[in-house]
């Protein structure tokens, strides 16, 4: 018993040294043409990571004698990537309901008390294939009903959901552009049940203690959904508004003016038709620069220049990787860095581009301070391309995460080496 006692004991102060070593690391990414996002670029540019936390960055860095030093040359560094519009971790196969976490039922399609980070799965296979394409944060969200639930932004490192979080929640999800999947039959009618909602919210926190005693009308929502939509009242929480069609637009920014809401519009295929507008008022937009064909007739107006007419005209804007819908979103959500090039085809200026897929949604979901640059302080998530980082054909070639490089394979890695390597047809002796 005792020799197995010294035995446990010898592996856990052995993970402790491996895990303060690794915490303990220094690296320094010297060479390359260093984009910060929140400066100017920086040629022979160096970035200092210690213990996963960037404290230097410029081109007369100190380097510590015992770092790391990784000779980024003829490269292009940048942030990691941020994708602000995932199911990453909550879905694997759509047609699989059980590996599917992404929605709730709540209470009358509401269910705003929803977490969805509590259905993640830090074990996810295609965690691995986001973070090879340089994706080192996401926002999960959830979707579903007239209120889907909240929403969360996530690091992209092995571990716990703990772990992973970087903040939780970011944000309210709510859906004004399909009735049905709210089971109402109009538009008009998603509305007032939404600010039925907003205004039972305000009663609820104003007469808390009569609801305690029994002593209120009936709500439209639970008790608990009610107590999640506080924050959103009170411009605390961002309320994400999925919705294509300009007219829903418009009504979604009513709304947030009437009850003092700070809005983040997603999907937006007609937002440039409100560019002006959304830009007065400061809203926020998430979309994507991949489609060129209508989803639907809320969508009669989608053009691939959404994203640089609306950053033209002030709207912060932050793309999103899995634009298209469909089984394969989760997947798809490597394909940030397509939806960027795309963006910059059809008009977006290139270092908006890189911009609305780091610092902007960082901004926009309050975790600037975390990632989304390259500033003293700010988390490790550093990408290093082999050259321009829109090109299809540039590669990541380092990844680091909270100051830690992945080099982990793929499943996709793992299919192409299978396959390659398998014996030409007429050598294969017959079965």
């Amino acid at each position: 018993m005792k020799l197995l006692i010294s035995k446990i004991t010898a592996s856990l102060v052995a993970v402790m040294i491996a895990t303060a070593t690794l915490t303990a690391q220094t690296i320094a990414i010297t060479g390359g043409k260093v984009y910060p996002v929140s400066g100017p670029a920086i040629d022979g540019g160096t970035v200092l990571i210690v213990n996963g936390r960037i404290t230097a960055v410029g081109s007369n860095v100190a380097i510590p004698a015992d770092a790391q030093r990784l000779d980024a040359t003829g490269k292009i560094v940048t942030p990691g990537f941020v994708n602000s519009s995932t199911q990453l971790g909550v879905q694997e196969i759509g047609a699989v309901q059980e590996t599917r976490d992404v929605s709730a039922r709540g209470k009358d399609n509401i269910a705003a008390a929803f977490t969805v980070w509590d259905g993640l799965n830090p074990n996810s296979v295609l965690l691995a294939p986001a973070r090879k394409e340089g994706i080192t944060s996401v926002v999960v969200i959830p979707t579903g009903g007239l209120v889907a639930g909240q929403a969360a932004l996530v690091d992209v490192v092995p571990g716990t959901t703990t772990d992973m979080v970087i903040r939780a929640p970011v944000a309210m999800v709510a859906e004004i552009g399909d009735p049905q999947s709210a089971g109402l039959e109009s538009r008009g009618e998603l509305m007032v049940k939404l600010r039925e909602l907003l205004e039972d919210t305000r009663f609820f926190q104003t007469h808390r203690e009569a609801f305690d005693r029994a002593q209120t009308r009936p709500f439209a929502a639970s008790r608990l959904d009610l107590q999640a939509m506080i924050p959103v009242i009170e411009g605390r929480l961002p309320l994400v508004v999925t919705v294509d069609r300009e007219a829903d637009i418009d009504a979604a920014m009513r709304l947030a003016r009437e009850f003092n809401i700070k809005l983040i519009i997603g999907g937006g295929a007609e937002a440039w038709m409100m560019a002006d507008k959304l830009a007065a008022a400061h809203v926020p937009v998430l979309t994507g620069a991949m489609n060129n064909i209508p989803a639907g007739f809320a969508a009669l107006g989608q053009r691939q220049e959404n994203a640089a007419l609306l950053s033209k005209a002030g709207v912060p804007v932050a793309l999103i990787g899995n634009a298209g819908g469909g089984d394969e979103e989760a997947f798809n959500v490597r394909n940030l860095k397509q939806e960027a090039g795309n963006a910059v085809a059809y008009g977006l200026a290139w270092e908006n581009a890189l911009r609305a897929v780091t610092l902007t949604p960082a901004e926009v979901f309050g975790v600037s301070d975390r990632v989304g640059s390259l500033q003293p302080g700010r988390e490790g998530n550093v990408v290093v391309w082999s050259g321009d980082p829109f090109e299809f054909s540039t590669r990541v070639e380092h990844v680091f995460v909270r100051g830690r490089e992945y080099h982990d394979k793929t499943r996709q890695d793992l299919l192409m080496e299978r396959y390659r390597n398998l014996p030409n047809s007429h050598n294969t002796p017959p079965q």
